[in-house]
């Protein structure tokens, strides 16, 4: 099999190739710098180096899917992100965790992330182009939205009022 290359006029496989680097660049980071992170974060960065292992194994494939086909890997993509950004919902709990965050605001995280993605998903791969994308991208888009509330405004932002400075400051 030839060796497929990188046209200049590639953005989809350059930015995949870029991507790859940082991710594997990160998840190396992480990994080792687990016995120099403190106990009780350990799981965090941990799910952390995961997180961005999947992604640039995922992101590796899709670069060669997209210079054997010429095409976005949309499939592909919302596989990765239904891996990882529940993930990220896991990370971001074990993080809030120490100031008090309860199982409750996961499993909302968790829902809110995976409805987004399906109905992003329908969105994109089932109905491009046509006006019924648009609906579900704003379905998406509005699950979207409640986490940023829940960050910005809601469960997050009221633990971040009453947690001790020492949780701000991670120590």
């Amino acid at each position: 099999m030839e060796h497929l290359q990188i046209a200049n006029d590639n953005y989809v496989a350059f930015t995949f190739f870029i991507g790859t680097m940082a991710m594997m660049a990160a998840s190396v980071f992480f990994f080792f710098e687990l016995s120099t992170t403190p106990t009780k974060w350990r799981t965090s960065v941990l799910v952390s180096g995961i997180i961005t292992f999947i992604a640039a194994v995922h992101y590796y494939y899709m670069r060669g899917y997209n210079l054997e086909t010429g095409q976005s890997p949309t499939f592909f993509r919302y596989v990765d992100w239904l891996l990882t950004v529940p993930l990220m919902c896991v990370e971001f709990y074990l993080i809030t965790k120490k100031a008090g965050a309860k199982q409750g605001l996961l499993w909302k995280l968790i829902a809110a992330s995976v409805f987004m993605l399906v109905t992003g998903y329908i969105g994109e791969a089932i109905y491009p182009g046509e006006l019924q994308s648009w609906v579900w991208g704003a379905i998406s888009g509005a699950a979207y939205f409640y986490i940023v509330y829940l960050i910005w405004a809601g469960d997050v932002a009221k633990l971040a009022k009453s947690s001790s400075p020492a949780v701000a400051t991670c120590s």
